[in-house]
């Protein structure tokens, strides 16, 4: 089973509830906020495995190259641009569909390869970590999340998702069977949470939320939920002492009474997520 545990927006506690659930459930822990993956600082898995990511892109040959033009036509993402007689490439900007290649009458249009990422594979307190590292000024996150979900495995995967709503979301949640949403009791975290909630419902993916660094009263959150009839699994505590164990990259489950709420809420997650 592949769980999804996403937020509408930064800073809610997605990664705090990923790293410790994963612990709880006794699962694989699959980090796919490429762009900032944040669990391998809580989790310091022992990394046994690295694997480069390599997209394609072309390459044109100035020699069969007649600057026709027909490519820049054809590519629909502006990764050819036609400058008086040449033909530029920018590169990061191709999403390797090869169209151009297609089109080129002359044979002046191949295709190469080039890193954008790495996955890296590990272990730690008998789960299996893996996530995925974007190179820095790289834009495009997901060719790293694809084949980060190539090598899903095992009987529970759960899946730290970027935050917010963008396309590196939408394919995380690809194979995932269900979500829980992470969210904060406020304006920002409710207008976001909404927007999520839209998105796993687009995909019919079962779901619940998590409300971090909750008071124990009443909040904009809880009445939406009720008001929704949505699952609301469980709640983080706003505590000093989270905050403090948090700041210092250590795992809140080593702690007794963060232990309970995170087997409390691994019990709730099996069962009001369709468990099998």
């Amino acid at each position: 089973m592949n769980i999804a545990v996403l937020s509408g927006k930064g800073g809610t506690g997605k990664t705090t509830v990923s790293t410790n659930l994963a612990l709880a459930l006794k699962s694989n822990y699959i980090d796919c906020d490429v762009e900032e993956p944040n669990g391998f600082l809580f989790l310091k898995p022992e990394i046994k495995e690295t694997q480069k990511v390599m997209v394609e892109y072309p390459s044109i040959d100035d020699n069969k190259c007649i600057s026709c033009g027909a490519c820049v036509t054809a590519c629909q993402f502006n990764a050819l641009a036609k400058v008086k007689e040449d033909i530029i490439l920018f590169q990061k900007l191709c999403h390797g569909c090869g169209a151009c290649e297609i089109v080129c009458k002359y044979g002046a249009i191949t295709y190469k390869k080039r890193e954008i990422g790495k996955i890296e594979k590990g272990t730690t307190r008998n789960i299996s970590c893996s996530r995925g590292v974007l190179n820095i000024s790289e834009p495009m996150a997901v060719p790293v999340i694809r084949q980060l979900h190539a090598k899903l495995t095992g009987e529970i995967n759960l899946i730290d998702c970027p935050p917010g709503t963008s396309c590196n979301v939408v394919n995380s949640l690809k194979y995932a069977d269900a979500a829980i949403l992470v969210t904060e009791p406020s304006e920002f975290g409710l207008h976001d949470l909404k927007m999520a909630v839209e998105l796993v419902k687009m995909y019919d993916i079962p779901f619940g939320i998590v409300i971090n660094k909750d008071d124990g009263k009443a909040n904009i959150i809880k009445k939406y939920c009720k008001e929704e009839k949505i699952n609301l699994m469980g709640v983080i505590p706003y505590r000093r002492e989270t905050a403090i164990l948090y700041s210092k990259g250590e795992i809140l489950y080593d702690d007794s009474k963060h232990k309970d709420l995170f087997d409390k809420l691994s019990k709730e997650v099996k069962e009001v997520l369709s468990w099998n």
